[in-house]
Order: structure tokens, then C-alpha cells, then sequence
């Protein structure tokens, strides 16, 4: 019996508020910012929050945290549902904090009328000279003592659209002494004149990230409000809100982002990789984008895994992607149809074989071993073949067991070959190679007696279809360009995409579907590309059949 798995520190908590009756229920809230695409670290967050409600039996709401109206698009909102929907989840409420403009400005009002927050006239750059240091305290502005009739008349004026952008901003009256620097006053609104994607011209102020998500998790009664790290020194104030406003009192909890090698995960870094084309777009099968690791071949139970398989920790930490990548594989292993793709190919005629007049042998090949119930697949045999390039050599060393003038290797599904004869051109270029077949060593039912130790993938020469692959590798060449010194952009791996124009396929592949995975047979696992198949086959290669850069990395 298998041992029952720990519970994380979010887990102990929410039992233990469930068991003490504080909440009957829990409901949580995956609170994304639609100012770009969502990325791996996202999909943990995904994954905790639905499924923590999932597991204690609440519900999660999908809440866009759309208060900054000159960064945010609804290009953005579509692509945020259409990941949380394929990575396996379902929302309860779709929400929008500008659902709350008119509740947050009398939230607001409120805390006027009660002296915890004034109207400052001083620029961006002065309230920042005031603030202080971690070390030192602020200085008051000299607008904190406005009266409350004044700090209201002035309010509503800053709503009805009297000032231009940065003239006034409301803050909170806290406490500029205060050593968490968070506290020293915050803005709670500025003015910005921009277009809303969702409210139009309504507003011409909007409210600051502190003061509109507490306040979100209080209306929709949000019990476990998770956030990562670097969201602990507003706790404090997200508390504090809560606290003068008298309502619903939502709890803030963090946990470590998920951080994972040879990539970036910064939204600013990312979206300078596409606008200075060095990736083709978010969806790139480069990125760590999730919209992108859907288009390479990813699939959502393996990125489901890999959540699950890192946890929830409270300390930051970088992420082995070749964890991510074997999930990948472990998954594809038992879903991906198999077929033979040679990519480098190298002519074999089969001086024996014999082909009968408008006649195709027929071979069957398994779709995948793996799979108990799938169905085997007709793979057309013909005197003339291609292998790969790479699985002959005319001067072997020892224990190679591939083919060369002598050997015999044999053809998967298919027959033991034995290579005779090497045609070469005039520059002295491998370009054919003549072998015998053994009739009765057909798989399945050979009786040859013969024992050969290399097998190796083909295609017929005369019945197969071609397409394009594109090979994929890591993004960058360190671990953690983020943290190296200079431009993190002179660290991408130039070797990142490799683009095979033409490679020759079994016929079987001419039905490939989008969303299907495949095992190219020695090669790797590929997937065809949601963008670019239209008028030719493209595949991407999701991963490699193993982990070939671990062994690069321990040979350098």
C-alpha cells in the first residue's frame, strides 16, 4: 500500500480552518492581470487554487485584475480563459475588478470620511523623495492634513475629470513611519484619461493593484487569497483596508513562485523576446508560455503533474526544466501513436525483393505498445527504401550495431536486411546501398533463426508522404539567465530551433490531427503545428525521446 501523501502548508491550514468551523466552505480566486499571456509559473497557480477548492469541496472564481487600462487588452482575456479551459479547469463566477469601480470609489469615499485617506497634489517623483528609506522614515506631505469636506469635494473632482493625468492621487493616511515601506502612505488612485477595454471613457481614475484586490477578495468572499512571495510586504496593508472598511475579512497566503531553468518568466522579459523578434510570438514553442507549450505538443496532464510534483513551498527556488520535460515524455509514452519518419535519408534497394505488378505489401506496425487497446496501422513495403543517413557507416567501430558492408540489422515491422554492395558518386559520397532481405525473417512470424542486435526505423521510397519538422530546443543556454550579468538576451541558445524542410514519412501520418501526439520511431515526440499546417504537414518536436542536454551538459 502506497503511503498517503503529506499535506502542504496551504492544506494544514484551510483543515484546520474547516475543522474549527471558521469557514463551512472555501473559495479561492485565480486573479490574473490580462496585460499579456500566461506562462508555467501561472499554470501552478492555476492548479493550486482550483485545485484546492476542487479537493475541500468550494469553488474558484476567475477575477481579471484589469485596473490599468493602458496595458490591458481583451486579446489577453480570451487567450487567459482558453488556457484555464485546457489545462482542465472550470470557473465558477468570471469576474472583472472593474465589475467594482463604483464599490471601490465608495470604499474610498469611506475611508475619506473616516481621515485614513487625502488627496496629495505632489508629483510622482516628490511623494517618492518623502517616502524614505527601509532604514529611515518619511516625511508627511504637505497636503496630509487636508480637511474631509475638502479631501471629497477634491475626490469627485478628480473623477468628474477637473485634472489631467498626475496631477492628484489619493492615498491612505497610515503612517510614514511605519518600517514596512508599504505602509508609508500608498496611493489608492491616479488618474489616467485612457480607454477601458471593458468600461469605455466611464473612469478617468483608477485604483492602485493594493487598494482594488483586497477588496475584490472581500466582495466575492474569497476565504484563501494565495499570492507568491513577494507579496508579503503587503499583507499589512491588505489587512489594513479590510480592517477600516469593516467587511468581509479575506485572508492573504504565500507561497513560492515557480521559477524554472533556461527560461525567463518576467511578463516584461518575455514581451520583449516577441517585440524585438527573437521569438515569432507568445505562442513560440520556445516560450514558457502555455498557449506556446500547447502549440510544441505539451499536454495539460503532464503540466497538471509537474505542479503537483514540485508543490507548494515557501521558499523561492529554481525548478529543473527537465523535470517539466519528463512529465512530458512519461505522459507521451502512453498516449502518442508511433510512426517512422526518416529525416537524413539514405537510398536501400532490396536486389531480392521481388514486386508483383500493382501490388503493395502491406506490414502491420503497432500504433503504441504502450496501449493495450489501441489498433495497428498498414505500413507499405517496397524494394526500394530510405534509412537515416546516421545508421550506416562503411568504417564502424566495434559495438556498432547499426548497418555497414557486411552486417545485418533489422527493418522495424519489417525484415532482416544484410548490406551487399555501397554506391557511391564521383566525389566519392555514399549514395546507395544494395542489400539482400530474408524472406521468412518477416516480424511477427520469423523462422530465419537469425539473431541481430540493431533495429532500424524506414520508409518506402516510392510510397510515403513528406512534410517539414521543426526541432526545438532551450531557449537559453544557462540555467538562470535572469540572474546573469549584462543583456539576458545575449544567453539565448542560437541552436533553439533547427527547421528540417523535407522529411519523408510513412503514409499513415497524412491523417495526422492537431490535436494528436505522436512518437517519431528513434526521433522524438512531435506534434502538427496549430498555426503553420494548412497547406503542408508541419510538426514540432514537443521533446526528445531522452534527455540529451543532461548528457551535453556532463560532456562539457
Amino acid at each position: 500500500m502506497s503511503e498517503e501523501k503529506s499535506l502542504n502548508f496551504l492544506e494544514e491550514i484551510i483543515e484546520e480552518d474547516l475543522k474549527s468551523g471558521k469557514y463551512q466552505s472555501i473559495v479561492t480566486r485565480f486573479p490574473p492581470e490580462p496585460n499579456g499571456y500566461l506562462h508555467i509559473g501561472h499554470a501552478k497557480s492555476i492548479c493550486l487554487n482550483f485545485g484546492l477548492s476542487l479537493k475541500y469541496g468550494g469553488y474558484t472564481n476567475l477575477r481579471f485584475d484589469d485596473t490599468n487600462p493602458t496595458t490591458e487588452e481583451t486579446e489577453y482575456v480570451e487567450s487567459i480563459k482558453e488556457d484555464v479551459k485546457w489545462l482542465g479547469f472550470q470557473w465558477k463566477h468570471e469576474l472583472y475588478a472593474s465589475d467594482y469601480f463604483e464599490k471601490l470609489y465608495g470604499f474610498a469615499v469611506k475611508l475619506i470620511e473616516k481621515g485614513l485617506a487625502y488627496v496629495d497634489d505632489l508629483s510622482a517623483e516628490e511623494i517618492a523623495s518623502l517616502k524614505g528609506t527601509p532604514t529611515e522614515g518619511g516625511k508627511d506631505s504637505p497636503f496630509r492634513n487636508r480637511s474631509i469636506e475638502e479631501n471629497l469635494q477634491l475626490f469627485n473632482d478628480m473623477r468628474a475629470g477637473k485634472y489631467k493625468d498626475g496631477e492628484k492621487v489619493l492615498r491612505a493616511k497610515i503612517d510614514m513611519q511605519n518600517p514596512n515601506m508599504h505602509m508609508r502612505d500608498p496611493i489608492m488612485y491616479r488618474i489616467k484619461h485612457a480607454h477601458h477595454h471593458r468600461t469605455g471613457d466611464n473612469w478617468c481614475i483608477y485604483p492602485m493593484y493594493d487598494f482594488a484586490h483586497g477588496q475584490s477578495d472581500s466582495i466575492e468572499n474569497i476565504t484563501h487569497s494565495l499570492c507568491t512571495l513577494e507579496f508579503i510586504p503587503h499583507r499589512e496593508l491588505y489587512d489594513w483596508f479590510i480592517e477600516n472598511l469593516e467587511i468581509f475579512p479575506s485572508h492573504q497566503y504565500e507561497f513560492a513562485r515557480g521559477n524554472i531553468s533556461y527560461t525567463v518568466m518576467s511578463k516584461r522579459k518575455l514581451l520583449q523576446l516577441v517585440q524585438e523578434r527573437h521569438v515569432e510570438s507568445w505562442d513560440d514553442p520556445r516560450m514558457p508560455t502555455i498557449s506556446a507549450l500547447r502549440r510544441r505538443g505539451y499536454t495539460p496532464e503532464a503540466i497538471r503533474d509537474f505542479c503537483d510534483r514540485i508543490g507548494i513551498a515557501k521558499r523561492e527556488n529554481l525548478i529543473d526544466v527537465g523535470l517539466l520535460e519528463f512529465c512530458v515524455r512519461e505522459h507521451l509514452n502512453k498516449i502518442a501513436l508511433r510512426r517512422m519518419v526518416v529525416f537524413d535519408p539514405l537510398k536501400i534497394v532490396i536486389t531480392n525483393y521481388e514486386e508483383k505488378m500493382g501490388e503493395v505489401e502491406m506490414l502491420k506496425g503497432e500504433d503504441n505498445p504502450e496501449d493495450p487497446n489501441s489498433d495497428s496501422r498498414e505500413i507499405p513495403f517496397s524494394k526500394e527504401l530510405f534509412i537515416e543517413r546516421e545508421d550506416f557507416m562503411e568504417n564502424p567501430p566495434k559495438k556498432y550495431f547499426r548497418l555497414f558492408p557486411g552486417s545485418m540489422v533489422r527493418l522495424k515491422y519489417a525484415y532482416i536486411i544484410r548490406c551487399d554492395e555501397v554506391i557511391k558518386d564521383e566525389s566519392g559520397n555514399v549514395i546507395e546501398l544494395r542489400c539482400t532481405y530474408f524472406p521468412e525473417s518477416k516480424s511477427g512470424s520469423d523462422t530465419s533463426g537469425i539473431n541481430v542486435k540493431g533495429t532500424l526505423h524506414w520508409v518506402s521510397a516510392t510510397n510515403n508522404i513528406t512534410a517539414e519538422v521543426r526541432l526545438y530546443d532551450r531557449l537559453f543556454k544557462v540555467e538562470n539567465p535572469a540572474a546573469e550579468e549584462g543583456d539576458f538576451k545575449s544567453y539565448i541558445n542560437p541552436d533553439s530551433l533547427q527547421v528540417v524542410q523535407t522529411v519523408y514519412a510513412e503514409p499513415a501520418l497524412k491523417n495526422a490531427a492537431i490535436n494528436e501526439r505522436y512518437q517519431f520511431l528513434r526521433k522524438g515526440y512531435f506534434t502538427l503545428d496549430n498555426k503553420d499546417t494548412y497547406h503542408r504537414l508541419v510538426f514540432n518536436r514537443t521533446v526528445t525521446l531522452k534527455d540529451a542536454w543532461a548528457k551535453e551538459q556532463k560532456k562539457g
